[in-house]
Formats: C-alpha cells, sequence, structure tokens
C-alpha cells in the first residue's frame, strides 16, 4: 500500500511553521493546520487525499517562505491548486484581498472550500484562546465559507455535512 501523500506534508507543515504561534502567543501555528486536517477526516468525513494534503498545507503559501511552485514540485498541482486558492494576497489592500480572495476560492477546486469550512470551524473553535474574540468577526467568515461551499454540497456529501457541521456550531451560540 503506497504511503498516504498526507504524511509527507504533515512533516513539511512542520518545517515550515516551526517558528510560528497562534495568536495566544503559545500554541505552536502547525496546531492549527493539523486541526483543520484532523476536522476534515474526522468531523467532515472526508478521506480525499488532495483535501486533507491541502488542509495540511493550507497556510504555507501564506505564512511561510513556502511558494506555490515549491508545493507543487513536492504535493503536485491539484494540491498547489487547492492551497493557492485558499491564499490570500498580501500585495492587495484589505478590502480588494477579501474580494479577490472569495473570488479565487470560489474558482478553485471543491477541496478548497471544505478545506475553508474546516478552518474556519476550527478558528471559531479556537476563540477561546484569545483575549478579546471578535464572535462577530469570525461568524462572518464562517457565514462566508458556506456560501462559497453550498453549490459543491450536491456533488460532494462531505461538503454538505461540513456546512451543516459549521451551520450548527454557529448558530449554538
Amino acid at each position: 500500500m503506497a504511503r498516504p501523500i498526507w504524511i509527507d506534508a504533515v512533516s513539511y507543515a512542520a518545517r515550515a511553521h516551526r517558528h510560528g504561534v497562534r495568536k495566544d502567543g503559545r500554541t505552536p501555528y502547525v496546531a492549527h493546520v493539523f486541526r483543520v486536517a484532523m476536522t476534515l477526516r474526522d468531523i467532515f468525513g472526508c478521506d480525499d487525499p488532495i483535501a486533507i494534503t491541502a488542509a495540511v498545507l493550507h497556510d504555507t503559501i501564506e505564512d511561510t517562505g513556502t511558494d506555490y511552485d515549491d508545493i507543487e514540485e513536492r504535493f503536485g498541482h491539484d494540491v498547489a491548486e487547492a492551497v493557492a486558492a485558499l491564499t490570500k494576497n498580501p500585495a492587495l489592500p484589505e478590502p480588494e484581498r477579501e474580494a479577490d480572495y472569495d473570488r479565487r476560492l470560489a474558482l478553485g477546486p471543491w477541496q478548497a472550500r471544505l478545506v475553508k469550512l474546516a478552518d474556519t470551524h476550527d478558528n471559531y473553535l479556537d476563540m477561546a484562546t484569545n483575549e478579546r474574540p471578535n464572535i462577530e468577526k469570525v461568524v462572518a467568515r464562517c457565514e462566508r465559507a458556506i456560501l462559497l461551499a453550498r453549490p459543491d454540497a450536491q456533488d460532494h456529501p462531505e461538503v454538505a455535512w461540513a456546512i451543516e457541521v459549521v451551520s450548527q456550531l454557529i448558530a449554538a451560540d
């Protein structure tokens, strides 16, 4: 049996994020990307190797010295496309950056939108570690992720389930 591609991505992400920490100043940043991948697999029921690998790598281009070519060379075109769709363009001003991000995410592969749902799920649960959580902002990001993923729900049951899980999470508060 061949080794799943996401196993190599775990080591790669751990090295790439080795100096990063979450907003609490204590939690290694890589814990977030691992939780996103575990949410995708264990809570959303997704076993797609491209989606799991993209989840592990989803912040590497945005937050480390990694670029698209590094991801494509090591993990293939499909994973690189998903990670690129999940990467904001820091050269754009904030309002343009968010609109560009949503547009690219909407045009990207379905796996990227599923990863975004897992990312917002983890960020929502992680709010407790912030001293001043901005719940409205986190809920708005969850709602944006749900809207972007809705067209995928019919063809991908794991997306439909993820939308339900994230919807229930934000409705509970």
